[in-house]
């Protein structure tokens, strides 16, 4: 089970990490919580449910590439279209979805934490994480945005972008995000794969 999740009873999965991947994983999601920002009630804690519900999201795409990558552009690159109405069109879509899309993705990557700070690794026995259904299916949207996120920041866009990852030398200092994003695509694969089991 190291490395790969597999399914449990009920629909869920299972996987075994050591301190490391523990660390990693967290380390990662906190960051990618951090990107993403509070909710519009801010950080305060004290979110107005109604408040949040008619809170308008931004009409400009984000100016941070990992941002533009887990927040795209509904008729792509803003620059790159010509016509002014579907500009106006596409900041109407990021008003009314953006804050929906960045809860998703914080609810997600927090769904990652609590469940990772249930661990407790104990001597040379990995810890055991154990996932329902519901949060199975958190842990693969959190996988796929920090995927996203090491991706935008190795500036891999295309499936041959992947391919000269492997070929990168030791000594290049992306090394360790390659490792990581490589990782995670191991992860998310064999989530995949236990959840359509």
């Amino acid at each position: 089970m190291a490395g790969r999740f597999e399914p449990v009873p009920g629909g869920g999965a299972a996987v075994a990490l050591d301190e490391v991947e523990i660390s990693i994983l967290r380390s990662l999601a906190v960051q990618l919580l951090e990107l993403i920002g509070p909710g519009p009630g801010g950080a305060d804690g004290e979110e107005d449910p109604l408040a949040d519900l008619f809170a308008e999201g931004p009409s400009e795409p984000p100016t941070d590439p990992v941002l533009q990558r887990l927040f795209p552009d509904a008729y792509g690159d803003p620059e790159s279209v010509p016509d002014d109405q579907l500009k106006a069109y596409s900041a109407e879509f990021r008003r009314f979805t953006e804050n929906d899309l960045r809860a998703g993705k914080r609810e997600n990557a927090l769904a990652m934490v609590r469940s990772l700070d249930t661990l407790t690794v104990g001597g040379e026995q990995d810890a055991v994480l154990k996932l329902s259904a519901d949060e199975s299916r958190q842990w693969l949207g959190a996988l796929n945005d920090l995927r996203l996120a090491l991706a935008a920041r190795l500036d891999v866009i295309a499936e041959e972008d992947t391919d000269l990852l492997y070929r990168l030398p030791d000594s290049d200092p992306r090394k360790p995000m390659v490792m990581a994003y490589l990782w995670l695509g191991g992860l998310q694969e064999t989530l995949v794969e236990t959840l359509m089991a």
